[in-house]
């Protein structure tokens, strides 16, 4: 059953008019960060529809940083700058608010403050009902208050265990999960959490770009100057390098591999440039920052076997990685720590602790699998055919409602 908050009526009319010819509103990261499943899905959706991207409203306190001052000094610059179309039916605007939300002066001053921003954008772009997909929690400030016909929050992570997160996020976003029409979760341990919140909460696991990551099986496809040749074997991972990466094991997986090689590919994000430095003089280690998404096949294709070295906690163990999804597309055996989401995919070896996963490791070198058989095994799961399980939950919600 799909409610409107506050209103014992349906709102959702049929799958064709929730997502085709439809004004949506999509509170998520910025759109010039990685390419992450938000993204993904919105460009999915803005082949039928008109999507207002917000670019990030914090989740987290910032810090005295250099990272962090420069990011705030960009904030203040790009709000400056007018709505943009990035991509056909795809416009963002830069929101500015207070990264906190303990004290109810703050929050009241940042909900008037964003929903003035948010609704001149709107009025700009002719949005009226607009269905609200909801990927960051700090946006539940603004949710039921943007005359939205629908609201749906999209919890991809469990954000109040992210370091240094904002105060009184974790009040924002059990509302927002109370006042949604519908949350979608991406993993099996987010939907045993939070689906205490609201009963229509469902689960829709990641997509791939499989098309994009396939190139690296191509011919065509180079392997970058960069790694190609560094000696073997190649030992490589792609993504941001958090707090959540496990560094001690990446040590020792070096130390093991001194002959060959460990590429980590990512940009240090603040909270982890302390345990980072824990890799500093291991001369086998290549850090190549963060590299342009187009380029990210080429970079796999040069990898004999791809990592997801996640630490165990609360955030790991409800987190779905997209990285791993990329790996297999590319073709790659991947070895991770015990996320249950990677567990349940195939060709996806487990460590269950340090010395297991480095066993994983060389068992994967060992025992190769022929790429196309891997990256055709995750073909089905693309993101065209995500946004088609999210139609279907909802056609389901609707016949439901009707019995």
């Amino acid at each position: 059953m799909l409610l409107v908050h506050n209103k014992k009526e349906m709102k959702f009319q049929n799958t064709q008019e929730i997502l085709h010819g439809r004004n949506i509103l999509c509170f998520s990261h910025d759109w010039t960060g990685d390419p992450l499943s938000k993204t993904h899905l919105m460009r999915v959706l803005s082949k039928d529809n008109r999507i207002l991207w917000i670019n990030a409203i914090a989740n987290r306190m910032p810090t005295a940083s250099t990272k962090d001052v420069k990011r705030i000094f960009s904030k203040l610059k790009r709000f400056t700058e007018p709505i943009k179309e990035v991509e056909p039916n795809i416009f963002v605007l830069n929101p500015l608010a207070i990264p906190t939300y303990g004290s109810s002066l703050v929050r009241g001053f940042n909900q008037k403050f964003l929903l003035s921003q948010v609704k001149k954008a709107m009025r700009k772009l002719g949005f009226e009902n607009p269905l609200n997909m909801v990927f960051n929690p700090a946006a539940g400030l603004l949710a039921g208050k943007l005359n939205e016909s629908e609201i749906i929050y999209y919890c991809v992570d469990d954000y109040t265990e992210f370091t240094g997160v904002a105060s009184g996020l974790k009040e924002i976003e059990e509302e927002l999960f109370r006042k949604s029409d519908m949350v979608i979760v991406s993993a099996e341990k987010l939907f045993d959490d939070k689906q205490k919140y609201n009963r229509n909460t469902f689960i829709i696991r990641h997509g791939t770009d499989w098309r994009h990551f396939r190139k690296s099986l191509d011919e065509a496809t180079k392997i970058p100057d960069e790694i190609k040749d560094l000696p073997k074997p190649i030992i490589g991972f792609h993504g941001l390098l958090a707090d959540w990466v496990n560094y001690e094991l990446i040590k020792k997986i070096a130390e093991k591999y001194s002959h060959g090689s460990v590429v980590l590919i990512g940009k240090i994000a603040v909270d982890a440039e302390e345990k980072v430095k824990v890799l500093d003089g291991i001369k086998n280690v290549h850090f190549l920052g963060r590299k342009p998404y187009e380029t990210l096949p080429n970079y796999c294709k040069g990898f004999d076997v791809a990592l997801n070295p996640f630490v165990i906690n609360e955030l790991t163990l409800a987190a779905n990685p997209l990285k791993v999804r990329e790996y297999l597309a590319a073709g790659l055996q991947v070895v991770s720590t015990d996320i249950p989401e990677v567990r349940i995919l195939e060709h996806c070896l487990v460590g269950e602790n340090h010395e297991h996963f480095i066993e994983q490791i060389e068992h994967a070198l060992n025992h190769p699998i022929e790429k196309e058989i891997i990256s055709n095994a995750i073909q089905h799961e693309s993101w065209d055919a995500k946004v088609d399980e999210l139609k279907e939950i909802i056609k389901r919600g609707r016949e439901g409602e009707k019995e």
